[in-house]
């Protein structure tokens, strides 16, 4: 029987238990533990997080965070009765990008006692947008600062 085959084996298991040991003991940096795709509910957990505080004023009619969808029943403002507004969020994307972000408005306003569908400002939009945006960075740099 040769001595280098036996060798050969000593040396291999020594480098796998270099490696091996090479591999733990450190402390991940807390940059990983809030990436910007953070995923345990289907979609960008920041985003969703920030879509459901900013919508939480707003009856919610549904909430599929596996689908990223959050549909809000029609909500009136009492300081302006004859108008009331739905909301339909979708996070299109794990990480947390802005397109991965889109949000439908639908406007309706009083006349004549029946609820009339009128034309939804495109600044509307844009700030929901914004507001939820500025939310899950927010919540993204709190969770890398703990």
């Amino acid at each position: 029987m040769s001595v280098f085959p036996i060798a050969r084996a000593a040396i291999c298991a020594v480098g796998a238990l270099a490696l091996l040991s090479a591999c733990g003991g450190r402390e991940r940096p807390k940059s990983d533990i809030a990436a910007s795709q953070v995923t345990t509910i289907g979609v960008n957990s920041y985003l969703w997080r920030a879509s459901l505080d900013t919508l939480s004023f707003m009856p919610l009619l549904q909430a599929d965070s596996a689908g990223g969808v959050i549909v809000t029943d029609w909500y009136t403002n009492p300081q302006t009765p004859s108008e009331r507004m739905k909301v339909t969020v979708s996070i299109l994307d794990q990480d947390l990008r802005a397109d991965a972000l889109r949000v439908a408005a639908s406007r309706q306003v009083s006349q004549a006692g029946q609820w009339v569908d009128a034309p939804v400002r495109a600044a509307t939009v844009q700030s929901l947008e914004e507001i939820i945006l500025t939310k899950a960075r927010d919540l993204r740099q709190s969770a890398i600062r703990e």
